[in-house]
C-alpha cells in the first residue's frame, strides 16, 4: 500500500487495508488525545511551578522593603536563604520543563500516519438533453482486420449517470471510451477504424477524457497548461491537492512516475467544465489517499460520466450501473 508518507505490504484488498486503517486510526487518535491531556497538565504544572519561582526571585530583591514576608521567613530570613530556595523553585521549573520536552517527544509521530486528504473539486456543466449519449448495435473493427474489437454494443447515458465500462483486457474499452471522446470534437481522428450501428453524442456535448495513455506528457507543467487553455496557478494547486511536490513543477513531464503523470491528466479534467467526463482507467499508479479524494469527490458532485477501472470496490462505490463490453 503506497501511503503518501510511508509503504506498507498487506495481504488482502482495499477495502480490508481501510478497515484495518480506521480502527487503527480510531485507536492512535484516542492515545494521541490522552497524551495531548497529559501534555497539558504537565504545562499547567509547569507554570505554576514557575510562577512560585518568580515569586522567590521577587522576595529575594524586595526582603527587606516588603511587608508580606510572613514572620517565620523573616526568623530564618536573609537574602542567602530566600537565594537558595528562589534557585531551588527554579530548578524545579527546568526539570519540569525538561520533563515536558520529553514527553512531547515521545508523542511526536503519533499521528504521523493519520493522513486526511482534502477535498477536490469539479466543474460539471449542465446540458439542456436528458440523453448525452445513444448507443445502437455498434461495433469497431479495424481496417483490414477479419474480426470486429467488439460489436452488438447498445446502451444510453442520460445526465447524472456514473456508468463503468467492464469487460475482460482487451474486449475493446479503451478503444471505445477513445473513440467517443474523438466523436465530440472537431478533428475527428477516425482513420484506420471501421464502425457499424450508432454512436450518437448530443448537440453540443462538451467532453473532458483522461486517457490511459500518458506517453503524449512531455515538456513543463506551463507549456501543458498553455496547450490546453489551463489557468496554470489553479491546475498547480489541484497538483499539490493531490500531493504533488512543487519541485515537480519545474521538471519535464516526461521524467515524473507514471503516478505523477496519471495525477496531471486528472487535474486537467478537474479543471474542465464538462456535460460528460470519460476516465479510462483513472486509478492507474494511484496512492491510495488520492483514490479516496477522487471518490469522494464524484460521489459529493456526481457528474456525468462513464469510466473503466479495475478496481471492484470503485466501480461498486462510485458507479450509478454497469455496461458489460464483449
Amino acid at each position: 500500500v503506497l501511503n503518501r508518507q510511508t509503504i506498507e505490504v498487506q495481504s488482502g484488498n482495499f477495502s480490508s487495508w481501510w478497515e484495518n486503517k480506521s480502527r487503527k486510526d480510531q485507536f492512535a487518535r484516542g492515545e494521541n488525545e490522552k497524551h495531548l491531556k497529559e501534555i497539558g497538565k504537565l504545562r499547567q504544572a509547569a507554570l505554576r511551578t514557575a510562577q512560585w519561582a518568580d515569586k522567590g526571585e521577587g522576595t529575594k530583591i524586595g526582603f527587606y522593603r516588603t511587608a508580606s514576608i510572613k514572620e517565620h521567613e523573616r526568623a530564618v530570613g536573609s537574602r542567602d536563604y530566600i537565594g537558595a530556595k528562589s534557585k531551588k523553585m527554579q530548578s524545579r521549573a527546568k526539570q519540569m520543563e525538561k520533563r515536558i520536552e520529553r514527553e512531547i517527544e515521545a508523542k511526536e509521530g503519533l499521528l504521523a500516519d493519520l493522513e486526511q486528504p482534502v477535498d477536490l473539486k469539479i466543474v460539471p456543466l449542465e446540458h439542456y438533453k436528458k440523453v448525452l449519449v445513444n448507443v445502437r448495435d455498434y461495433s469497431i473493427r479495424y481496417a483490414g482486420a477479419e474480426s470486429p474489437v467488439f460489436s452488438g454494443l447498445t446502451f444510453q447515458i442520460e445526465k447524472g449517470e456514473r456508468i463503468a465500462l467492464h469487460g475482460e483486457n482487451g474486449c475493446g474499452k479503451s478503444t471505445f471510451i477513445k473513440r467517443l471522446f474523438e466523436k465530440t470534437i472537431i478533428a475527428d481522428t477516425s482513420m484506420g477504424i471501421v464502425e457499424t450501428g450508432d454512436c450518437e453524442t448530443a448537440s453540443g456535448l462538451v467532453v473532458s477524457y483522461v486517457s490511459q495513455d500518458t506517453s503524449m506528457l512531455r515538456g513543463r507543467i506551463s507549456e501543458f497548461c498553455l496547450a490546453n487553455n489551463l489557468e496554470e496557478s489553479l491546475f498547480c494547486a489541484i497538483l499539490r491537492q493531490l500531493d504533488m511536490e512543487r519541485v515537480q513543477f519545474s521538471k519535464n513531464m516526461e521524467d515524473y512516475s507514471e503516478g505523477q503523470k496519471k495525477k496531471v491528466l486528472l487535474a486537467a479534467s478537474l479543471l474542465t467544465p464538462a456535460h460528460l467526463y470519460l476516465w479510462d482507467e483513472p486509478l492507474n499508479y494511484i496512492d491510495v489517499f488520492s483514490r479516496m479524494q477522487i471518490e469522494k469527490l464524484l460521489l459529493e458532485y456526481q457528474p456525468t460520466m462513464m469510466f473503466v477501472e479495475h478496481d471492484r470496490r470503485f466501480r461498486e462505490q462510485v458507479a450509478t450501473r454497469v455496461v458489460e463490453l464483449g
